[in-house]
């Protein structure tokens, strides 16, 4: 007996529970598991479209950056989806161009991510248009 009114008990507070998360107005437990259906089931649309926004920023982000660091030094920073190729047409440009990397970052996890630190006797607006050029290349692929 008192195994059931313990049950009962748990039973009627995770409804409320339920009433007090999806702000439902209901006080009969069908009703109230239905808004609860309801609620996880916009909460899973909510999500989906989340999910498509990340993955459309994910595909289109695309940033090369090329600042002079004193003297005979420049500083290339690229973010951009990642690629197959990416990482090694960008140091055979550097190899091209006869720049040294002094020091290089690189990041895989989400986004392909590079920070350069090169020596190079070249304009920094011709590193980054070539940079682009490869980046976008690239994406296309």
């Amino acid at each position: 007996m008192a195994c059931k009114l313990h049950r009962r008990i748990a039973l009627r507070r995770k409804l409320q529970i339920l009433r007090i998360l999806t702000k439902s107005k209901s006080v009969k437990k069908s009703s109230i598991i239905m808004d609860a259906s309801l609620y996880i089931y916009k909460l899973k649309l909510q999500v989906e479209a989340i999910k498509k926004e990340y993955q459309h920023l994910i595909d289109h982000i695309q940033e090369v950056k090329v600042e002079n660091l004193g003297r005979d030094y420049l500083v290339v920073r690229v973010r951009c989806k990642k690629g197959e190729e990416i990482l090694v047409s960008i140091l055979e440009a550097f190899e091209e161009m006869n720049l040294e990397i002094v020091e290089a970052k690189i990041t895989c996890k989400v986004l392909f991510g590079m920070e350069a630190i090169v020596k190079a006797d070249i304009n920094a607006d011709v590193l980054n248009h070539t940079i682009l050029k490869l980046v976008q290349m690239q994406q296309t692929l």
